[in-house]
């Protein structure tokens, strides 16, 4: 079935259903668009990028600046799209749940030591396969099976890039245990704790490097001098 025109003036749907179909139709996965045609496409809308962004609640992969540095603070990234809300049937299905409030983020994040429970990122810290992109982390809803077959649905901090799932190459399964079967026995027990519950954990180590992470510059160079006493 051919998809609306995003400007078929007898569409009736809202700015973020056409917006979507203007990523779709004008954009296209993975290349940059403007705030400037942004407003250009939508004349006289005040909050299309608020509606645009509304589209991650709906699986879309969008990049800013603070995620990806080779952009400007001008250009945003289409990369993935997600639900097709322009089928009403697929966007009731896949409607938002509701929103976690900044309380739960800020207790979800200060549990997870400030690191993403999937790859151990901290907040601001950069890719090592990508050091164009900086971690920005978000507290998501991770789905974990009990040991009775029953789904538990759990806060967890995850940075964007795992969120969406991971944009470089699928890791092979075989690649995968020979990795883990390299580990020391200690490291190994540790990883299967992470598989057991479907998130990973975090050592002292992570969590003092997290701590400095953390620290304004000035406190950092306060930290590295009383340390090299």
């Amino acid at each position: 079935m051919p998809l609306p025109a995003w400007n078929d003036p007898e569409l009736k749907a809202g700015t973020m259903v056409r917006g979507a179909l203007w990523l779709v139709q004008v954009i296209g996965e993975g290349n940059t668009y403007t705030k400037t045609q942004l407003r250009h496409a939508f004349p006289g809308v005040s909050q299309a990028d608020r509606r645009i962004r509304d589209l991650r609640d709906y699986g879309w992969v969008l990049r800013t600046n603070s995620e990806d540095a080779t952009l400007t603070a001008e250009d945003q990234r289409f990369v993935k799209a997600g639900v097709p809300v322009w089928d009403p049937a697929a966007r009731r299905s896949a409607a938002p749940q509701r929103s976690v409030t900044n309380k739960e983020k800020q207790a979800v994040m200060a549990r997870d030591h400030y690191m993403c429970t999937i790859c151990g990122i901290s907040g601001g810290e950069e890719y090592i396969d990508d050091s164009n992109q900086t971690a920005v982390l978000a507290v998501t809803r991770q789905e974990t099976a009990l040991p009775d077959g029953r789904l538990e649905i759990l806060l967890v901090t995850a940075c964007k890039r795992c969120r969406a799932g991971s944009e470089g190459l699928p890791a092979q399964a075989d690649e995968a245990l020979a990795a883990i079967k390299a580990l020391d026995t200690g490291d190994r027990r540790r990883v299967m704790r992470w598989i057991e519950r479907g998130r990973r954990g975090s050592t002292p180590l992570d969590r003092a490097w997290n701590a400095y992470r953390r620290l304004p510059a000035d406190a950092r160079d306060e930290l590295r001098a009383s340390l090299e006493r």
